[in-house]
């Protein structure tokens, strides 16, 4: 069938290095490094990564979500929620899955219904769904190719506004700067209460924050829902909103004007509704969003199919909006052992780099995650605590690194705790880290007061200010301790991947997870939360967001 051409979106803002200031990326002497890797090694654990990731990638585009096609209708301009607070988009999806199924996507369902005259508009359509007053069928012949053109004009309008905000935001950094130092300094503030973040974020800005990270309520990763409106009552974090996401972003805009440098702003696009949050980050402007499947699916127990097929949506998404993805590596240290399991991390970096690129993420986007996590009573804890983070350093020399402070063997003692941090922050100075976590020295203790989080801007600048470029004078010993120990770890690192890639069967990276093979938590690829709402795509199934995304 010839669909009629649809009006397109504009065209991708320009990615060149020209088009936006890049978050920072590692100095280094040479492109070998200070390490000397093999190259050839180097390419091996590539090639490795892309040999184990492909089948992952293939299952994920013969599969859609509830919230992949969710995300479609909120790009198409549908929002708002029903009085109990059900979202509009969850109610249109429930109605229409309930006449069709899931299988053959939302679009063409939902706009044969508003060509049929159902609603004069989504909104409505939703309400008069939500009251059982529509029923919905599979358009075929004119009538499919009629509603998958007008599908694709209404996403391709939301599609164009996160164009927008990409530039609004490449306007905003090239007006206010971005900061003259490196690594960039992140800060958490996230009280419950949106009206409480705010002050509290733009003064975290004003006494140096570069980066405010508004992490969610507990448990939201669980919802299969995005709440609605301004929240005042989260639980150790704030809920991710539309409106909280506006009303944070204009604050910081206005700290970016106070203080003369664009101050970015961070929330997190993982769990059941991965690919929503994506596409409201994307229009609310955010600049940073963590974002990886490996954490939902280990740590908060999500079908790892259900992560996968999300993740690859919202990371098309995060591509076309310039956002920077951190990833979640720093996660597995928290239950295994940082030096015995210091190559899974490495392994993950490489798989979430290959994810990402297959996604359209350029370097400069690839947060990839590592963190301080190595028991300080080890001997040598610190000398391999460099190693490991000049190896990441080195393997991804253009990406900006988010180097995660300690927290599993922080204590009561603020004052070792304390000392801890400060080592933390002179590791990530002397490796060239990009993005720095700024560490808490009560974090074992209670949620930080604000004169903890004084203290610890206050190391951090002290260490930042007197290290100083102290990166370039720093060069391990060649064939010492930490250059071996780096060398060791990618070779280990090559080893489990050719073991994955080994498995019989053809998604052998799933068959490692359900092992424990990440962070010692096993994950079946045929349980979890959140695997009712995945289905295989039919032969008839249309997406114009994902035709639009793919189309860069």
């Amino acid at each position: 069938m010839t669909v009629p051409p649809p009006t397109p979106p504009a065209a991708p803002p320009d990615s060149s290095a020209s088009a936006v200031r890049r978050p920072p990326a590692g100095a280094q002497t040479n492109r070998r490094g200070k390490l000397d890797l093999d190259p050839a090694t180097v390419r091996r654990a590539r090639e490795l990564a892309r040999r184990v990731g492909q089948p992952v990638v293939d299952l994920a585009q013969r599969h859609t979500t509830v919230s992949v096609e969710r995300a479609t209708l909120r790009l198409a301009g549908l929002e708002g929620a029903d009085p109990d607070g059900t979202p509009w988009v969850n109610r249109l999806l429930d109605a229409c899955r309930g006449d069709v199924g899931l299988e053959h996507g939302i679009a063409l369902p939902v706009w044969d219904a508003l060509l049929r005259g159902e609603a004069e508009s989504l909104a409505v359509l939703a309400q008069k769904a939500s009251a059982g007053s529509v029923r919905f069928r599979l358009p075929e012949g004119r009538d499919r190719d009629r509603a998958h053109a007008a599908a694709r004009d209404q996403v391709a309008a939301g599609i164009r506004r996160v164009d927008e905000r990409r530039r609004e935001r490449e306007r905003l950094v090239e007006l206010h700067g971005d900061p003259d130092h490196q690594p960039w300094i992140y800060l958490i503030v996230a009280t419950g209460d949106i009206y409480e973040d705010i002050p509290q974020a733009q003064q975290a800005a004003r006494e140096g924050a570069d980066i405010i990270a508004v992490i969610r309520s507990t448990g939201q990763s669980l919802l299969d829902y995005v709440p609605e409106g301004a929240t005042r009552e989260g639980f150790a974090g704030t809920y991710a909103t539309q409106e909280n996401f506006r009303l944070m972003r204009a604050a910081l805009d206005e700290s970016s004007r106070e203080l003369g440098r664009y101050v970015r702003l961070t929330n997190y696009a993982s769990g059941l509704c991965m690919p929503e949050i994506a596409a409201l980050a994307g229009l609310a402007r955010l600049d940073m969003m963590l974002n990886d499947s490996m954490y939902g699916i280990l740590f908060r127990d999500i079908n790892p199919v259900r992560t996968f097929v999300d993740q690859r949506f919202s990371r098309q998404v995060h591509a076309r909006a310039g956002i920077v993805i951190n990833t979640g590596e720093d996660n597995y240290l928290t239950t295994a052992d940082a030096v015995e399991a210091a190559h899974t991390v490495t392994v993950s970096q490489l798989l979430n780099e290959y994810f990402a690129k297959e996604a359209g993420l350029e370097d400069w986007q690839l947060g990839l995650g590592h963190a301080f996590e190595i028991d300080p009573e080890l001997p040598d804890s610190f000398r391999m605590e460099l190693s490991h983070a000049l190896l990441a350093r080195e393997l991804f020399p253009d990406a900006p690194l988010k180097w995660m402070p300690p927290t599993r063997h922080m204590t009561g003692d603020v004052f070792r705790g304390y000392l801890l941090d400060a080592f933390f922050t002179l590791a990530g100075t002397l490796t060239g880290q990009g993005i720095l976590l700024v560490g808490m020295m009560t974090e074992a203790v209670v949620t930080p007061w604000l004169s903890d989080r004084d203290l610890a801007l206050r190391s951090v600048r002290y260490v930042m200010n007197a290290a100083g470029n102290l990166h370039e004078d720093f060069v391990p010993a060649p064939d010492g301790f930490i250059v071996q120990r780096a060398r060791q770890v990618l070779g280990e690192s090559v080893d489990l991947l050719e073991r994955i890639a080994a498995h019989e069967s053809p998604t052998g990276l799933l068959d490692a997870i359900a092992d424990g093979t990440f962070g010692l938590m096993r994950r079946p690829a045929d349980a979890g939360r959140g695997l009712d709402g995945v289905a295989v795509k039919s032969e008839a199934y249309v997406n114009p967001a994902t035709e639009i995304l793919e189309e860069q």
